[in-house]
């Protein structure tokens, strides 16, 4: 039993040294992308191939305990955890770490850096859609799909529009509070423009542009189009003068077809009689037309004349 009982120890030591001996997990990071969490990390250098890995998570400001995470208690190598669900509170600060283990085997804890969930996540862009509107753009955004615990747009406060012109490169760049609809105005006309977008918070300047959307303002009026303006407007105003002349002509030609059934019905119907009623200052008496003039030829006794003082005659011409 003596010459045992060294030979025990070492085993026992031996095996305690083997136990713990599973190389730890290396790189462990969080990663944050629009309110949702990621744990990434890799095996220790020499880890098996059958090792799995556990996940727990440590609330900083209230409590110390380390806590498992459900969906993470056994994971394998180039696994991710995902922590959005363990990381309720954004204004709080959470810390994370890992372990590998086999059935014989477990390694020492590797921890992740303290993380803060408003302040150390990346606020990705907004859906931009661009449209010219004369000499201006309007830009119409639309928030990225709403995390799973609260919408983004409760954490946006202004929207940065980064804007360049196609034709030069000059750019300029405006913030103005986070709203659906935006209008850049003061452009060029008929010239393109590309709008990125990037949105800012209180507590967050972790911010992602989005791709350039490019769009033309309202091309200016070609020379080929006023030609048709004009040549569209002297022709109405053309069209508006032929009209104006036909509508004196008939006004003419209806007051000339009016006079002449009068003139005729004076020479041709024996039974009607007009009254004319002049007043003649010494002059041949007035001659309406050729046949009124050949009627004023009556023979004797047909006409009565009644003369008065001189230099004014009223005659009574009566067709009986």
């Amino acid at each position: 039993m003596e010459t045992t009982g060294p030979g025990l120890l070492l085993l026992l030591h031996l095996h305690l040294v083997v136990c713990v001996s599973l190389p730890a997990p290396s790189n462990v990071s969080i990663s944050s992308f629009n309110m949702e969490h990621t744990l990434r990390f890799r095996p220790g250098l020499g880890t098996p191939p059958n090792t799995c890995f556990t996940v727990q998570t440590l609330l900083r400001l209230r409590k110390k305990t380390w806590r498992p995470v459900a969906a993470c208690l056994k994971l394998a190598a180039g696994h991710t955890c995902d922590l959005t669900r363990a990381f309720k509170d954004p204004l709080n600060h959470y810390q994370a770490r890992v372990q590998a283990f086999t059935p014989t085997q477990t390694s020492n804890w590797t921890s992740s850096g303290p993380f803060r969930p408003l302040s150390d996540t990346v606020l990705g862009p907004p859906d931009v859609s661009v449209s010219g509107c004369g000499n201006c753009l309007l830009l119409q955004l639309r928030a990225p799909p709403a995390s799973r615990l609260q919408p983004l747009t409760l954490w946006y406060r202004r929207v940065v529009l980064h804007v360049r012109r196609s034709r030069d490169g000059v750019q300029f760049n405006l913030s103005q509070p986070y709203q659906e609809e935006n209008t850049i105005s003061y452009l060029q006309s008929g010239v393109e423009y590309c709008v990125s977008v990037s949105v800012t918070t209180l507590f967050n300047s972790n911010c992602v542009s989005s791709e350039p959307r490019c769009a033309f303002t309202s091309p200016p009026r070609s020379r080929s189009s006023l030609h048709v303006v004009f040549s569209l407007l002297g022709a109405f105003c053309l069209l508006a003068f032929l009209l104006i002349g036909l509508g004196v002509c008939a006004g003419w030609l209806s007051i000339t077809l009016r006079r002449r059934p009068l003139q005729r019905a004076l020479v041709t119907d024996p039974d009607s009689y007009v009254l004319l009623q002049c007043r003649n200052h010494g002059s041949a008496p007035i001659v309406v037309s050729d046949e009124i003039s050949a009627l004023q030829q009556h023979p004797e006794g047909s006409a009565d004349c009644l003369l008065h003082p001189e230099g004014s005659a009223d005659c009574l011409l009566t067709a009986c």
